[in-house]
């Protein structure tokens, strides 16, 4: 019998209600033991075991991702147990990247400042579990309060619009760090609030790239709303103290450019690179800049790690922003990959990264490929949540949702 658990056990375990374990066993999903002459109902903890492991396993909560941009977000999701049914964005060249190299997920293209749930819903369908996306917030007034006549504050209305036509187990809002002090703070508890009043438990919690896994310090504030009767912790820091360094991601990728899908000859030098490398051993999106001889022979001066301030004095300020002229540090993560704005050099090559680099460095592996022009893949590259940030973030909502399978 101490094998056994009662209902009121096997709830606790499983996170659900009486009534959703007593459906799962006039339905066969997970059958009760009747003990005794009264036939009373006890779970067997080999079976609850079995129905854990095979149930998370198998259940995959859906994910309509808005603002989606290429899909770094939902790349990371997908990897971390999510189905991922549709991106919603207004760019075609980053939903054409997205649709192939997400299978099975549909791609919209929408102005999400002006548009109706329900025609996104005709695209995705009704049944959805998470939403997440990106949207900006700068419609914001200086005190914290959405300011109605701004017209970047429609993108943000989008979003809580969808959330509120789904009504989702979870969502899931990504934006820059400094929008947690906008306003004083006052934004921050206006998105809180505004979420709060559709029924979710909302934490946020400025994360570092780097902390995950990501050869990169890129921050970014994470809200994740649950069912007010679910709870979600974020990821454990597992990098902290051994970060992931810019030689570790893109060490073995060529000085010259490669033809698009060209055998990458290098052997892959640590594990980073064979995880970037798992799926294929084929390199796309690496075409070098060209620069002119004066930034080449600039550049040259800066040693790895360096800035402007490695410069003689009559050259420090050819260029008039301080980021410019910094070389990426091969023995500490990148800098913030941005979208193409070519102020940072590799840490060894005099030029600034390639698209693949750069991907490498915000976690994409080698066989996701960008399409568009070399701009627009810079653009989309820069703009994505890093894939591994994501996985790791998913990874524990999958634990949250896993808990509440079964119910509306």
């Amino acid at each position: 019998m101490d094998d056994l658990l009662t209902i009121s056990e096997a709830c606790d375990i499983l996170k659900v209600h009486p009534n959703t374990l007593r459906n799962w066993d006039n339905q066969g999903v997970l059958k009760a033991k009747k003990i005794g002459t009264k036939g009373v109902r006890r779970y067997s903890k080999d079976d609850l075991s079995n129905f854990i492991n095979k149930t998370s396993a198998s259940y995959r909560p859906r994910v309509l991702d808005l603002f989606s941009g290429c899909g770094g977000l939902s790349y990371g999701l997908a990897k971390a147990g999510f189905d991922i049914v549709a991106g919603v964005d207004n760019w075609a060249d980053a939903l054409v990247t997205f649709e192939r190299n997400h299978p099975g997920a549909k791609s919209a293209l929408v102005d999400l400042g002006n548009f109706d749930p329900d025609d996104i819903e005709k695209i995705a369908g009704s049944d959805i579990d998470v939403v997440v996306g990106g949207p900006p917030c700068q419609g914001f007034s200086i005190s914290g309060k959405r300011n109605p006549d701004d017209p970047r504050n429609k993108l943000y209305i989008g979003f809580v619009g969808v959330v509120a036509h789904y009504k989702p187990k979870a969502f899931i809002l990504e934006n820059v760090p400094n929008l947690i002090s906008m306003a004083g703070g006052k934004v921050k508890d206006e998105i809180i609030k505004e979420f709060s009043a559709l029924g979710y438990n909302v934490q946020y919690r400025v994360l570092l790239a780097s902390d995950y896994g990501v050869p990169q310090n890129r921050k970014r504030v994470v809200f994740v709303g649950v069912r007010d009767d679910l709870e979600f912790n974020y990821p454990v820091a597992t990098f902290a103290d051994e970060k992931r360094t810019t030689s570790d991601a893109i060490s073995d990728l060529t000085e010259d450019s490669l033809d698009e899908g060209a055998t990458n000859k290098n052997p892959a030098l640590t594990e980073y690179q064979k995880i970037m490398r798992k799926n294929t051993d084929r390199v796309f999106n690496h075409e070098i800049s060209e620069h002119s001889e004066q930034t080449v022979s600039t550049i040259a001066l800066v040693p790895d790690g360096g800035n402007y301030k490695d410069l003689p004095e009559h050259l420090k300020n050819i260029r008039k922003r301080n980021i410019a002229w910094t070389r990426f540090g091969s023995f500490k993560p990148s800098n913030t990959i941005d979208t193409g704005h070519r102020h940072h050099f590799h840490y060894k090559f005099n030029r600034i990264p390639t698209v693949r680099e750069s991907a490498r460095l915000q976690s994409f592996p080698d066989d996701f490929i960008f399409y568009g022009s070399k701009t627009s893949q810079y653009k989309q590259v820069g703009n994505a949540v890093p894939p591994i940030l994501a996985e790791a973030i998913g990874l524990e909502l999958k634990k949250t949702l896993d808990s509440a399978k079964g119910e509306a």
